[in-house]
């Protein structure tokens, strides 16, 4: 089937575009190469060319033969995107999700993700980079967007270039450093609805000019809960109180060929828990947005690092790059999980992280042949202490829980090398090869069974880790410890073959094989019967596609036809005891379409649209003894789609009033792979963890004049109210299931003034 599906979407793109190609500039390279970052008419030549890093150089993204989506500071700003838990409003077949709101969000790219699970000791199965430094733990992707260069959504498996755990793609924020040439800077402040008052800014001088300079950068953000809670007296959810900064140093002696980047961040979040709608009968007289809950909690976050990027050209052909990088953080996530003001399910998450990578490569650029190559090595640690507080757990008016422990330490080792061959004038071929060795420990392991309530004292009843048995029949030993290793190697690849026609479409068909490394599952604190360290998923991905230019540079246009035979998916099964297993998913089928097009009408308005056609199902998987063959995967609808457009009105030079509205669509979703299933005997109630199709409509307006630019915006302008992620717990012998609803409509307006 995939060679057949491969073979017709090839066949139609390289029949049906030739013919619009030559609607383009005869010159291929007529189009100017200038280096932009997607910014706004009154920045940048509308058809001036995005470049990207991709493959680790610098490339136009419509030479680069990957699906790829890069999206500049000023489309961030339009569509409403401050924070990366909001991408999916500017990707086609990206979603993004979370039970803690913005805090450890859970990427979705073609229907790939994490599935159910929502430990914070699994990695995710789409890497997040900052300035190419890969970040280990999901805590420190709940990032504030602030100057930024641009973001860059590689969609599919990068396993040759960007490594392990990129099995749906891969996704890399690259923040803007020092030009070494003149003084510049800006300010901008805000305020919105519910009370958010908002700053950042940067300042970037040059000591020395070609040689040294220095950029530093801020963001604040601080509002109210965007949730409102009836509770007396009680917090509402959902309010923010972040605060981030960066710093830059760039080094390059005497402009010659040694060019070093010395970057240092730390950010801190304080914001309220994510709202839960959960016990039903405590929605009664509720609006989507309410909740009744007695113990809204607290999301403490940080995270913090420093990297040093050191390139140098050996040649004109020839440049070495080293990246090094120490990060660490931390999370303590209290959640109250019934959106009840009863004690039924109370959760502190708490998670310690630290890391060290580094990547050595060189690049090679000649006549027909370019070629990057080199070698990476990456340790993470995370250390967690996890406490549950359940009500009437032990009986009637008795509460108890559990505490959970461990120490998880990852080291992984890869070397790796990808070459692209000129066969022709026109004709590319890219062979590349990425051989892995992933190395896990999970260390001091323990659990018990407790007595006690919220805020009150906890004695230890029964030993539950180690414990294999059912919990509560292992005696309380405070000393008892539980260890495990796990290890897998992988080879991964890519092979494509593309082909420039002479008006300058790019067609191209490749394969790709991803790799996500086995994990150890961080749910088992009832029993360690379900503790084990489980196999690596793997993709073997084929894609076809087109991108170019038409109509004199005017539309801008990218497509992608995808098959993935995906296997091993590593998702939840919670079984009598309650005991919770990670196991693997043997098989899945997915496939699908997607397209991004840029049309410039006139010098005033420019149209952009995106959309994507997913169909991601399970070919074999059993949950809770119950077949799930044919289930969609969770997070993956079926159609999504992105439209709006800029609009310039009284331009004049830079200044300039321009009106940005877009919508995103999105199709119905499911949170779980038992779609509507219920499990036999479990009490499921399934058919309520989804999200209906939806759409969500923003608007930005930007008025410059001089070096002040005065913006306004309304995000989610109809009030959409919508599942942003949702849990079976009834299946755990609670009442309810945990769902949490995303934000309500926001606005405001900023000013800003450049310096």
């Amino acid at each position: 089937m995939k060679a057949c599906i491969t073979a017709a979407l090839f066949a139609g793109a390289s029949f049906t575009f030739p013919a619009l190609a030559h609607a383009q500039a005869a010159d291929p390279q007529a189009a100017p190469t200038t280096p932009t970052t997607d910014a706004a008419p009154s920045e940048t030549p509308p058809d001036g060319d995005i470049i990207v890093t991709a493959q680790r150089r610098e490339q136009s993204i419509l030479s680069v033969p990957i699906a790829i989506s890069a999206i500049g500071a000023n489309t961030l700003e339009s569509k409403g995107i401050t924070n990366s838990a909001n991408l999916a409003a500017a990707v086609p077949n990206l979603q993004v999700s979370s039970p803690y709101g913005s805090t450890q969000p859970n990427f979705s790219l073609r229907g790939i993700s994490v599935a159910n699970e929502y430990n914070s000791n699994q990695a995710s199965p789409i890497g997040v980079y900052v300035d190419d430094v890969y970040l280990a733990s999901r805590t420190a992707h709940g990032m504030g967007l602030f100057d930024l260069e641009r973001v860059e959504v590689l969609r599919g498996p990068q396993g040759t270039l960007f490594g392990r755990n990129t099995t749906g793609g891969a996704i890399n924020f690259i923040t803007k450093s020092p030009k070494l040439q003149g003084n510049e800077g800006y300010a901008e402040a805000g305020y919105g609805n519910f009370n958010t008052v908002t700053a950042q800014g940067a300042i970037e001088t040059t000591m020395v000019e070609d040689q040294l300079g220095l950029r530093v950068a801020a963001n604040y953000a601080k509002g109210d809960g965007q949730i409102r809670n009836v509770f007396p007296g009680g917090r509402d959810p959902n309010s923010q109180d972040t605060l981030q900064g960066r710093a830059t140093l760039r080094i390059r002696p005497g402009g010659g060929p040694l060019d070093i980047k010395i970057k240092a961040y730390g950010g801190r979040d304080r914001g309220t828990q994510a709202a839960v709608h959960g016990l039903q009968q405590f929605r009664t007289g509720l609006g989507f947005f309410e909740v009744n809950e007695n113990r809204i909690g607290l999301n403490r976050t940080e995270a913090y690092g420093v990297s040093a990027t050191v390139a140098y050209e050996l040649s004109p052909t020839v440049t070495l790059t080293s990246i090094t990088s120490r990060d660490g953080g931390r999370q303590n996530l209290q959640q109250a999980s019934d959106g009840s003001p009863l004690d039924v399910l109370n959760i502190n998450w708490q998670s310690r992280f630290q890391q060290f990578s580094e990547e050595a490569r060189f690049n090679y650029a000649g006549d027909r042949l370019t070629l990057v190559g080199g070698g990476f090595y990456g340790w993470d640690e995370v250390v967690t202490d996890n406490n549950f507080k359940i009500g009437s757990m032990l009986g009637a008016g008795v509460d108890g829980g559990f505490f959970q422990h461990y120490r998880q330490v990852r080291r992984s080792y890869a070397v790796f090398a990808q070459g692209d061959y000129d066969l022709t004038d026109r004709l590319t071929l890219t062979l590349g090869a990425r051989y892995t060795w992933d190395r896990s420990q999970y260390r001091d392991g323990y659990a018990y069974l407790f007595a006690g309530g919220v805020g009150g004292p906890e004695t230890p009843l029964a030993t539950t880790v180690p414990c294999p048995g059912v919990p509560g029949t292992c005696a309380y030993d405070p000393s008892a410890r539980f260890n495990l290793d796990g290890q897998n190697n992988a080879l991964t690849g890519r092979a494509s073959l593309a082909y420039t026609f002479e008006g300058g479409t790019l067609v191209y068909a490749s394969y790709n094989r991803g790799y996500r490394s086995g994990a150890f599952n961080g749910g088992g604190y009832t029993s360690s019967a379900g503790i084990n360290y489980i196999a690596p998923e793997r993709v073997n991905a084929y894609e076809v596609g087109l991108k170019g230019r038409y109509f004199d540079n005017a539309l801008t246009l990218s497509a992608a036809g995808f098959y993935y035979d995906y296997s091993n998916q590593q998702v939840q099964d919670t079984r009598p005891g309650p005991v919770s297993f990670l196991v693997n998913a043997p098989k899945a089928e997915v496939y699908g379409a997607e397209a991004e097009a840029r049309l410039r009408l006139s010098p005033a308005l420019t149209l952009n649209a995106a959309a994507g056609y997913l169909h991601a199902t399970y070919k074999s998987l059993t949950l809770q003894n119950t077949v799930l063959d044919g289930n969609d995967l969770p997070f993956a609808p079926r159609f999504t789609a992105q439209g709006g457009f800029d609009l310039s009105l009284f331009k004049n030079g830079n200044d300039g009033l321009t009106i940005s509205p877009n919508v995103a669509y999105f199709s119905r979703q499911y949170f779980s792979p038992f779609n509507d299933i219920n499990a036999a005997g479990a009490g499921q109630m399934n058919s309520e963890l989804q999200q209906p199709g939806y759409a969500k409509v923003n608007l930005a307006a930007a008025l410059t004049t001089g070096r002040f630019t005065f913006k306004a915006f309304a995000n989610n302008l109809f009030n959409a109210r919508v599942y942003a992620y949702g849990l079976d717990l009834r299946g755990a012998g609670f009442p309810y299931n945990f769902l949490v609803p995303s934000t309500p409509r926001t606005y405001g307006g900023s000013v800003r003034v450049a310096f």
